[in-house]
């Protein structure tokens, strides 16, 4: 019988580690399986730019996972049981493949958990009924149809002060400049940016109109309009919520150990520190980078840890030596539009330096990030010759094979 590798989430970290280990892996002795609600890989990061009213580049997951023998299930992860190594997904009844209750239960050997984040509420009231945001397809697509019913002077409400936050904004007021764009913030907009970068920021800010208000903390969202603390009431016909995000609640319900924020708890090779044949990737995963802080839920994280966990699971799976990551961050890109940006570099303690790149030169640079992304996710070996590693006659989930 094959082994079999499952796979949840075919985003950033998903779908390249699917297309590593199945280029890596020997297909006689290897059965991968990725499951993901959308037949498509999405580009996360321009989400926001789909929303405006932009189109982006269609890539089937059918067509990225050409001639790797991975099978492709469509469908929505509703739970993780890590003890009885099952995953159970959502699927139509009339397709007459569950067990009645429109849930099909996969079994695995190896979990491969990438998932990601959704958008956090931060228990704010209203905010699930009565806002949108841009943290999946289907919610961008949901914005979108609603930006196409306002006339000429409506308003948007973008709320939150991050990077999301940000490009969502500007991407709003230069996409749809008869539109009055605002944001709300609890804090300094890109406080966390070096001087020329942060001014360089507001002066887009100022040059599309948009109004800024700092210091302001949403705690309830209604049918039309959003209450600040100290009751200001912002009459809004979109309000956009961008406030960070949230990792799904399956992993922290699937008996894994995760930490507070449900994030999933592994060692340095990206294994599960309490049930070892499940690795994660990605947002899902708490991270500790080398700066000794933190990994954030963003991009940065989805290379580093797909790297570390496809190396740790063809090395414990095939008896090869698994070799270190480094889990470095060197800064954030930023989108102001589609002509202007930031590329903000920190130092070692996640400070930002003096200088930033910024501009229409910004912009290209983050254009060509994202699109080498989209590329290496189909072409997760390239400058690296493929392998079909055997499974081992006897093998070992023991952190200690790994190079430290």
């Amino acid at each position: 019988m094959k082994h079999r590798i499952v796979v949840l989430g075919a985003g950033y970290a998903g779908a390249f580690s699917a297309t590593f280990l199945a280029r890596q892996l020997h297909s006689d002795d290897f059965e991968i399986t990725v499951v993901n609600a959308e037949p498509d890989f999405v580009e996360r990061l321009r989400l926001h730019q789909l929303a405006a009213g932009q189109e982006l580049r269609h890539r089937p997951l059918a067509k990225v996972f050409t001639g790797t023998d991975i099978r492709l299930r469509l469908a929505r992860v509703t739970s993780v049981d890590a003890e009885h190594r099952t995953v159970a997904v959502a699927v139509a009844v009339a397709d007459g493949d569950g067990d009645g209750d429109g849930i099909d239960r996969l079994e695995y050997d190896t979990l491969l958990y990438a998932l990601g984040s959704t958008t956090a509420d931060h228990g704010v009231p209203g905010v699930d009924e009565h806002a949108y945001h841009v943290a999946a397809r289907p919610a961008a697509l949901r914005l979108r149809a609603r930006l196409d019913e306002l006339d000429e002077g409506r308003h948007v409400l973008v709320v939150g002060g991050n990077l999301t936050a940000i490009e969502a904004a500007t991407e709003f007021a230069e996409s749809r400049p008869g539109l009055r764009v605002s944001l709300a913030t609890s804090g300094e907009l890109g406080g966390w940016l070096g001087p020329k970068a942060r001014r360089h920021m507001l002066r887009a800010f100022d040059r599309f109109g948009i109004t800024v208000h700092e210091h302001t903390a949403i705690e309830r969202v209604e049918e039309a309009v959003a209450i600040a603390a100290d009751g200001t009431a912002f009459t809004a016909d979109a309000t956009v919520w961008a406030a960070g995000f949230a990792v799904h609640p399956i992993a922290a319900a699937s008996g894994l150990q995760v930490e507070p924020n449900g994030q999933i708890t592994v060692d340095r090779q990206m294994r599960s520190v309490s049930h070892p044949n499940v690795y994660a990737a990605g947002d899902s995963v708490f991270v500790i980078g080398d700066n000794g802080l933190p990994y954030p839920m963003s991009c940065a994280s989805a290379g580093p840890t797909s790297k570390a966990a496809t190396a740790a699971i063809i090395g414990d799976l095939t008896g090869r030596k698994v070799a270190p990551t480094t889990f470095s961050y060197i800064g954030n890109h930023i989108s102001l539009g589609r002509n202007d940006g930031l590329f903000q570099l920190v130092d070692g303690d996640a400070r930002a330096k003096p200088g930033a790149l910024r501009g229409r030169t910004a912009a290209r640079v983050k254009s060509a990030i994202i699109n080498t992304a989209a590329w290496a996710v189909s072409h997760p070996t390239f400058g690296k010759p493929n392998h079909k590693y055997r499974l081992a006659a006897t093998r070992k989930h023991s952190p200690s094979r790994a190079a430290a």
